[in-house]
């Protein structure tokens, strides 16, 4: 045996037994990386979970083994994952054997270990229309490898399937999103739960707005392919696209309980994007002015301490004025930090305790597309006049 034989053979080895590691004895496995907590709080009655229901491995055209994606999700702070190989796009077919469901049997010993829900899904693989369609929760993915697109999508929902629409702008001009008759009738069938308003570093404006008019349910997901820190610079802050699924507990069955209520928030760069009640409730349970209570003499000014305990930094912009106080017409809440807020007194003559609301618009707050959640910081202000009595 010469020497380059030689060395294919001892790094084919390696490879071996590694895989075999990874796949028998998981726990660990776990112990060797650390995890990066994703810092964004639960709300009141639900849990915030982060979930990424659309990625990729070997046994379509993903560059990783399966046993890789359960380690990443676990280090970059998720609480479940989907792994959603292709069924009829599948360049590695004369190197790995074909099988659909493959790839969630290989991963799900080492999510489990780890403590991650891994949730059984496919992606449907057609040309535009209808395009790409994920499906999770499934019990069979072999069952959807039909010719009929339609009839992958029936044998989807015949499990009970949560089914979504995926980067509907991808491949089009400027990325813009495309609705086509097809889509209709699957919405119309009730075979379409969700839309992706964000996949990868993609976010489609006109998604946003049909999945509120549709109501249909809102998801971020990185549609990973390569080993995710390839894709993703996390010594600068950089991480995937998820779906934040509020769920009343940390099961599957919350899970998909939490998608089929349209519970869901999209985590995207540094923007949440959301329905408005879900976006106030995590503001809210996120910044904590340290006293609430201020004194204003006359024009004087205050400090406001205002903590920020998740990861994002939120962006505020003034919405409306107050007649009694002046202050800042931007600032932002940096996350995981404490920032001073400088308000002050308009008028030499306003006395008396008054509970003050400072509007602001949260411009990385999306309501709609463009529209900033409108928030309000709360505080009491004791007014002191200093203007001298006349005699």
């Amino acid at each position: 045996m010469n020497a380059n034989s030689f060395k294919k053979c001892f790094v084919s080895v390696v490879v071996i037994l590694s895989t075999l590691c990874f796949a028998f004895c998981p726990e660990s496995y776990a112990q060797s990386g650390v995890r990066t907590e994703v810092k964004i709080p639960n709300i009141s009655g639900y849990i915030t979970l982060k979930c990424d229901f659309h990625m990729h491995t070997v046994f379509s055209d993903g560059k990783v083994w399966p046993t890789i994606r359960p380690d990443e999700a676990w280090r970059e702070g998720l609480d479940a994952f989907a792994i959603t190989d292709h069924l009829e796009y599948l360049p590695f077919k004369n190197d790995v054997r074909p099988n659909p469901n493959r790839s969630y049997e290989l991963a799900r010993p080492i999510a489990q270990a780890l403590g991650l829900n891994i949730i059984r899904g496919a992606e449907i693989t057609r040309e535009m229309p209808p395009g790409h369609i994920n499906a999770i929760f499934l019990e069979d993915a072999n069952a959807l490898a039909t010719k009929e697109w339609r009839d992958a999508v029936k044998a989807a929902v015949q499990q009970n399937a949560f089914i979504f629409y995926n980067h509907p702008g991808w491949q089009q001009p400027e990325e813009k999103a495309v609705w086509h008759p097809e889509h209709t009738e699957l919405h119309e069938k009730r075979w379409m739960h969700g839309m992706e308003i964000v996949n990868d570093d993609s976010y489609y404006p006109l998604a946003h707005q049909w999945a509120i008019e549709k109501r249909l349910t809102m998801l971020g997901s990185s549609d990973v392919h390569n080993p995710t820190n390839l894709d993703y610079d996390f010594y600068s802050g950089r991480h995937r696209a998820m779906t934040l699924v509020l769920a009343k507990e940390k099961t599957k069955e919350a899970i998909k309980e939490a998608l089929l209520e349209r519970r869901t928030v999209v985590y995207w760069r540094n923007t949440l994007i959301g329905e408005a009640e879900y976006l106030r409730e995590i503001f809210k349970a996120a910044i904590e002015i340290v006293d609430p209570d201020v004194t204003i003499r006359g024009k004087g000014a205050a400090n406001i301490q205002i903590r920020n305990r998740s990861e994002i930094d939120f962006e505020l912009t003034a919405d409306g004025a107050i007649g009694q106080i002046s202050f800042p017409q931007d600032i932002t809440l940096f996350g995981d930090k404490t920032v001073l807020l400088k308000i002050s007194g308009a008028s030499d003559s306003t006395a008396g305790k008054e509970k003050i609301r400072i509007p602001y618009r949260v411009k990385n707050l999306l309501t709609a597309p463009q529209q900033g959640l409108h928030a309000a910081l709360v505080l009491d202000v004791n007014f002191i006049p200093t203007e001298k009595k006349k005699n």
